[in-house]
């Protein structure tokens, strides 16, 4: 129903920066929350930031605050994570995800569609 897929990952020294961006086909994106979520090697998935449909409401995890911010932009069908000060910690494939709800949640159950992931690498 909705397809997702991000771009923006590589490879950047620690203290730099990334944008991620997010595009969704399919659906009413503007009517959908959509998270990011990573997954450093060996490691489970993890929260990152969440935005509510409406961009009103955001969430991040108390690793990023500070450092990353969530935005959309709905006339283009667009969710952005932009990532300063990057760490080598922050190495882990990010995915995007949307749920129908109005809402910037971190748990994964609340998410139904789910890109395929981009890299992102963080060298010292």
């Amino acid at each position: 129903q909705v397809q997702l897929v991000e771009s923006g990952g590589g490879l950047v020294q620690t203290g730099g920066s990334l944008r991620l961006s997010c595009v969704a086909s399919g659906g009413t994106f503007s009517r959908y929350g959509v998270g990011w979520f990573r997954q450093p090697p060996g490691k489970e998935r993890e929260f990152v930031a969440a935005i509510a449909w409406t961009g009103s409401s955001t969430r991040y995890t108390d690793s990023v605050k500070g450092r990353f911010t969530i935005s959309r932009d709905n006339a283009k069908n667009t969710v952005y994570l932009q990532m300063n000060s990057l760490k080598p910690e922050d190495r882990a494939v990010y995915y995007c995800a949307a749920g129908y709800h109005n809402g910037a949640f971190s748990t994964q159950r609340d998410y139904n569609y789910w890109g395929q992931g981009t890299e992102v690498t963080v060298s010292s």
